[in-house]
């Protein structure tokens, strides 16, 4: 397979780090990106990614493990959200783009404070765009625990949550207690955003949690289909991305190689324009079905 994959891809540490951080972050971003498609809720999502960039790059500058910063200021800001303006469409996206506002200015003061005052080399590159092949090994079990405990609580409340993405109205009517419902959802979401961060950067880690989601939505209509073909595409389209961004440092005789967030994007954007066709051909064998069918 020497044509394939260069040699010591599949002996590598950092490369068995990235393979292992990137199935956790990709598994759950799919998951809960289907529900944030779904929901109408991108717009949060793209926030609480920049939201995380301030926490990683707080924990950054505090020494401590970043994977911290950026799910627990994620988490944080989740909640600011759900209590500034969660009960009415106009009030959350208002809520948001305060906290979106904030979050990236904090971001832009504590970066600065990184590079002036600690002498951190390379910090706004690996809180915005990543560095998967740099993460610690350490960080592995904690990015993967917090990738099945968020899982666990999503599979936990999947028919509430299903429910009321597909019709608040129904939901309340059910019984079903929308507004925790939506915070436990956007707790999770921030869980997803910042293992993503970890992996591709807070920049670029909208792409991971929307990309596959949306095109497993374009491939099947049904909302438990759509879940299990995300995971497999956002799994698969970044273990490609890590297997192209290493191969490319033998291209060429500079051995630069490209990023491992450039590469894995370009899969994701690459598969979403792929599901365009899928979609034409099932819109051609009969007619779709919604999602909560």
């Amino acid at each position: 397979m020497h044509w394939i994959v260069e040699p010591g891809f599949f002996t590598s540490g950092p490369v068995h780090t990235a393979l292992v951080l990137s199935a956790a972050a990709a598994v759950l971003s799919a998951v809960v990106g289907v529900f944030t498609v779904v929901r109408g809720q991108s717009f949060a999502g793209h926030a609480l990614t920049d939201v995380s960039a301030a926490g990683g790059s707080g924990a950054l500058l505090a020494g401590v493990d970043p994977v911290v910063g950026f799910v627990g200021f994620g988490i944080f800001a989740a909640g600011v959200m759900d209590l500034v303006g969660v009960r009415r469409l106009r009030g959350r996206d208002l809520a948001t783009g305060v906290v979106l506002g904030g979050a990236t200015g904090l971001t832009a003061l504590i970066l600065y404070l990184d590079t002036t005052s600690r002498a951190t080399t390379g910090a706004t590159q690996q809180i915005l765009f990543g560095s998967i092949f740099t993460v610690s090994q350490s960080t592995v079990p904690v990015a993967a625990g917090l990738s099945v405990a968020t899982l666990a609580v999503v599979a936990a409340l999947y028919r509430p949550l299903l429910l009321s993405t597909l019709s608040t109205d129904i939901a309340r009517a059910r019984g079903v207690p929308d507004r925790f419902v939506g915070m436990v959802f956007l707790g999770a979401l921030s869980v997803a955003v910042g293992l993503s961060a970890l992996t591709i950067g807070s920049i670029l880690s909208t792409a991971l949690l929307v990309g596959p989601a949306a095109a497993a939505l374009r491939i099947t209509g049904r909302m438990g289909r759509s879940v299990a073909t995300a995971s497999a595409l956002g799994v698969g389209s970044s273990w490609l991305g890590i297997l192209l961004a290493y191969d490319s440092y033998y291209w060429g005789s500079a051995h630069r190689g490209y990023p491992v967030s450039f590469c894995i994007v370009v899969v994701v954007f690459a598969v979403y324009l792929a599901s365009g066709r899928v979609e034409r051909i099932r819109r051609r064998r009969g007619p779709v079905r919604s999602a909560g069918v």
